[in-house]
């Protein structure tokens, strides 16, 4: 081969590794995976970094964590598809589903198996108040640290037990109401800055081996029913390809058998999870019944609106109820609640 045939060879060789070097890292997908802040970034960042980076280096996918200083910047930022995957509690699922082209595709389990977690009014251990009933009865004079509106243990869940069930409002029944993060709650109310406040049993639990000489300084004074375990949520827009890798990454991973699952499993257990389930939109059809059932209430307590209006506003919601219903005995699911 003479010089010049060999310097073309040689050349052409080279570019070649650059153009196929180019649309390798072109065709590195990037994803942003939200992340709920029930607590404070720092340690929310330090507990999911190695979940990410499994999830980076299995799928070949560039992931970056993104913090949101409330679950609406969530579900807006995928709405905006600033985010594509996301880690959200059912209330906020359900908006990204409805707003922002969002899809449920898989389920957290907990640490201990369960199925789902608990909503909680806290109260100061050395409080006399010891019920929901207490709360109820001594309102006027309390201070409540209410959740994130899109939140559904810390505001959808005491919402429609607690409250709606009692045909009162939160907003007017206490001294004064404010609203934050599930770990200030508990920290507000450790700490004697509010007299009572929603948290969940997973925050309390973590707040137990983060910080236990505050948690000691909280007690429960009422507990809901159990809640269905956190979704994972992505983009619709997401492409098939894309979507395979992370739902193979997701429900492998720490799954008993997989290799490395053990290490998987204590990653996961500093999230308080053990492992993921398939799973659908179908999982906020109970969510969808408090809404309702929660909206309802409203206006048929609401002297503002007409009798005309008010009845023909219930018929609709029974009727969205109704259809609510019939889905959650097509799947299987409970009947009225």
């Amino acid at each position: 081969m003479n010089k010049r045939i060999r310097s073309f060879v040689v050349g052409a060789v080279a570019l070649s590794a650059v153009l196929l070097s180019g649309t390798a890292v072109a065709a590195q997908e990037e994803l942003n995976f939200g992340i709920i802040n029930t607590e404070s970034s720092q340690n929310l960042r330090s507990i999911w970094k190695p979940f990410l980076d499994d999830m980076e280096k299995a799928t070949g996918l560039k992931i970056n964590a993104f913090f949101a200083s409330d679950y609406a910047g969530i579900v807006t930022a995928m709405q905006y598809d600033k985010v594509q995957l996301a880690w959200y509690g059912n209330v906020s699922a359900m908006h990204a589903v409805d707003r922002a082209n969002g899809e449920v595709f898989a389920q957290v389990v907990n640490a201990t198996g369960a199925g789902g977690y608990y909503s909680h009014l806290l109260a100061h251990k050395d409080s006399s108040l010891n019920s929901e009933k207490d709360v109820l009865a001594r309102a006027k004079d309390l201070s409540f640290g209410n959740g994130d509106p899109n939140s559904t243990s810390g505001f959808l869940v005491p919402g429609y037990y607690v409250f709606a069930a009692n045909k009162v409002d939160p907003k007017t029944i206490f001294k004064r109401t404010l609203n934050a993060n599930h770990e200030s709650n508990a920290l507000s109310v450790a700490n004697k800055q509010v007299d009572v406040a929603t948290c969940n049993s997973e925050v309390l639990e973590r707040l137990g081996k983060t910080q236990p000489e505050k948690r000691a300084l909280i007690k429960t004074v009422w507990t809901s029913p159990l809640i269905p375990a956190d979704p994972l949520v992505w983009s619709k827009n997401l492409s098939a390809d894309v979507k395979e890798k992370v739902r193979t990454f997701i429900l492998s991973y720490g799954q008993e058998g997989h290799p490395g699952f053990e290490r998987e499993r204590e990653i996961l257990k500093a999230l308080q999870w053990s492992r993921f389930r398939a799973s659908s939109n179908d999982q906020l059809l109970p969510i969808r019944q408090l809404e309702l059932f929660k909206e309802r209430n409203g206006i048929e307590g609401n002297s503002n609106i007409s009798a005309t209006d008010k009845q023909a506003k219930i018929k609709e919601l029974d009727a969205r109820l109704a259809a609510l219903n019939a889905r959650m005995e097509e799947i299987g699911g409970t009947k009225k609640q």
